[in-house]
């Protein structure tokens, strides 16, 4: 299994996954740079530094929510699905995994009692934010 594996549709990323055995000797992102999350992975070595530094104020235009979840324990079976409703595939992540959720739909089913944690933007929009829908597997 790849450490890294990206889900697409016509060229069109669905989602990334970061398996928890994934390493690296330097920082790489895995996001295109016009995505509106941008996740990496970053390896640092004791001594290292990053300049002290803020971040400044930059208006950005969000079209769509993209979601990245972090396994803390568990298992869970994660269905995608296309902007039409239409199934892709599963996947299953374990404790470790990453997984940013970019476009398409998805649905989970937790095999195991499961922790997450879930990082997307803001502000919440509540029920406006989602298009909920019974998934069909083919």
């Amino acid at each position: 299994m790849d450490p890294i594996e990206h889900i697409t549709l016509n060229n069109c990323i669905i989602a990334i996954i970061i398996r928890n055995e994934y390493a690296n000797d330097k920082v790489e992102f895995f996001t295109p740079g016009d995505f509106s999350q941008q996740l990496g992975y970053m390896k640092h070595a004791t001594g290292d530094k990053i300049q002290e530094h803020v971040h400044v104020l930059h208006k950005r235009e969000v079209h769509y929510t993209q979601e990245t979840l972090f396994i803390r324990k568990g298992k869970v079976k994660i269905d995608f699905y296309s902007n039409e409703k239409k199934y892709l595939t599963s996947r299953i992540l374990s404790t470790g995994d990453v997984i940013l959720l970019a476009s398409g739909g998805h649905g989970f089913e937790f095999l195991e009692e499961t922790e997450m944690i879930e990082v997307k933007q803001g502000p919440y929009c509540g029920d406006q934010d989602k298009l909920r829908f019974n998934g069909e597997k083919a």
